[in-house]
């Protein structure tokens, strides 16, 4: 039976290639407080479709190299991209504030 994992693509910048970015919150035995507990595996993308932000599953198979054994078996959703702000936008606003103090 295949080892399944869902989590984040935090890179996929190399050739066929992904990083997939694992997080579980865990709480101490002793302390009893919670902590985030993040995993990253390298994972085999055939058809390079998967991109920075989208979450996908993917299951281990036969090691394909040094640190690759796991493969992409789908991508359950896609990002929705990143906000930018325009220099132009904050420089405006600093203006402002400026000229109201």
């Amino acid at each position: 039976m295949a080892h399944t994992l869902i989590g984040i693509v935090s890179s996929d910048k190399r050739d066929k290639t992904i990083t997939v970015s694992i997080t579980n919150r865990e709480t101490h035995p002793l302390y009893r407080k919670q902590y985030t507990k993040t995993r990253k595996y390298t994972a085999h993308d055939e058809k390079n479709e998967a991109h920075v932000g989208d979450k996908v599953e993917i299951t281990s198979c036969r090691p394909l190299s040094k640190t690759k054994s796991y493969k992409l078996v789908k991508v359950l959703e896609k990002s929705h991209g990143t906000i930018e702000l325009k220099s132009e936008v904050t420089g405006e606003t600093e203006a402002s504030a400026e000229g109201e103090k």
